[in-house]
């Protein structure tokens, strides 16, 4: 049975990050995915085993989960959730042990909820995303895919969040907002008013 084990993609902080999560999760780990010029390394206590190239190797023992980290572009995580699903491998969903997911939320594939993370009811959480530590996404939001909300963060209810937009630490999104797809909100912000075009806004 592979649906217990995970071989997780990106060999930096975010995934020594992601490594705590799924240990508290109950997962089992069976390596990390990264350069080639780490393999033979570790990160934290699991083995570099491999490149991104190797993923079809794998496909028949793990799930996958992307760990590279997104602040300014989601596209290594695209072009690596590309190679995944081109390759025939799953993507999982992890949660932390901690965190709080309604059982009303729908979560799509290859996204990870850190700890301390709420996902209210009826709330959809695209693929690819990171709901990073003690980030909170209220009722009725729509978090669209690639998207990363960052430490603290607040999303009110009844948002709707573009693809591959960033919301920084502590930020705060005022309820019923409509973010563009590329948006990078930074850390502290308070948004008041919906965002129609890409780029950064600095709130407030």
């Amino acid at each position: 049975m592979k649906h217990n084990k995970l071989i997780l993609i990106g060999g930096g902080g975010h995934c020594k990050s992601v490594i705590d999560v799924a240990e508290s999760a109950g997962w089992t780990i069976l390596g990390v995915l990264d350069r080639a010029e780490n393999v033979g390394e570790k990160v934290l206590n699991y083995n570099i085993i491999g490149i991104d190239e190797q993923i079809p190797e794998f496909v028949h023992q793990a799930l996958f989960l992307v760990t590279v980290g997104q602040i300014k572009d989601a596209g290594t995580r695209k072009r690596i959730h590309e190679q995944i699903i081109a390759a025939g491998g799953e993507l999982a969903n992890v949660i932390a042990s901690d965190a709080h997911v309604s059982k009303f939320a729908d979560l799509e594939k290859g996204t990870v909820v850190m700890h301390k993370a709420v996902i209210n009811a009826n709330t959809k959480i695209g693929m690819g995303c990171i709901i990073n530590t003690m980030a909170n996404i209220e009722h009725d939001t729509i978090i669209g895919n690639y998207c990363h909300i960052s430490t603290g963060a607040m999303v009110n209810g009844n948002c709707l969040i573009g693809n591959e937009t960033f919301i920084g630490s502590g930020a705060i999104l005022h309820h019923g907002i409509t973010l563009a797809n590329h948006c990078i909100v930074t850390a502290g912000a308070i948004v008041r008013k919906s965002i129609s075009k890409s780029g950064v806004n600095i709130g407030n």
